[in-house]
């Protein structure tokens, strides 16, 4: 066991491969462990991506309350950042908003082959290469344009969706029509 790991806190003492994502280290074993167990490597990065959004989302929250000038200070910010990191790793090892699980469902199983992204648009019958122009068909009249709403005040509901109800109504007429 490693000496240092009872210092740690409880989440970044049970943590997998890296307690932290700004653990360089830590994040070089996990580029490491991708090579011979993907999965496990997955899993590993969705929870530190999981956890740096949460620690975003804190931050931004408190970047949202009032300050004030009495209490704030460079030191304060430095702990409070601190305490977010440490707060948003412990939740996201326990799972508590279940982003990584989603991020685990939809990403393609580590042992198959990498694939590009031009064999990916191919599979679904997609070019990168523009479609050819297309004639427009000419319909008899073009489309009536709406009345610019007056300046004078509110215009009621009724009275917005009037011409609309009646250009709909004059199509319906034009369809039914033998």
């Amino acid at each position: 066991m490693d000496p240092l790991s009872n210092a740690l806190p409880p989440a970044a003492a049970s943590a997998g491969v890296t307690g932290s994502y700004l653990d360089f280290g830590g994040l070089g074993k996990l580029k490491g462990q991708a090579r011979t167990d993907a999965k496990a490597a997955t899993r590993e990065t969705a929870q530190q991506f999981e956890a740096m959004f949460l620690q975003m989302m804190m931050k931004t929250m408190r970047d949202a309350t009032p300050k004030s000038d009495l209490v704030e200070s460079a030191g304060k910010d430095t702990f409070e950042g601190m305490f977010d990191k440490e707060v948003s790793m412990a939740m996201a090892k326990r799972n508590s908003l279940g982003l990584a699980d989603m991020l685990v469902k939809h990403m393609p199983d580590g042992n198959s082959a990498p694939v590009s992204t031009a064999s990916a648009l191919q599979a679904r019958s997609m070019s990168l290469l523009p479609e050819p122009a297309k004639a427009m068909a000419i319909n008899g009249a073009p489309p009536a344009a709406l009345p610019v709403p007056r300046t004078g005040g509110p215009m009621s509901l009724q009275q917005r969706f009037a011409p609309l109800q009646a250009q709909a109504q004059t199509a319906a007429d034009d369809r039914s029509a033998p």
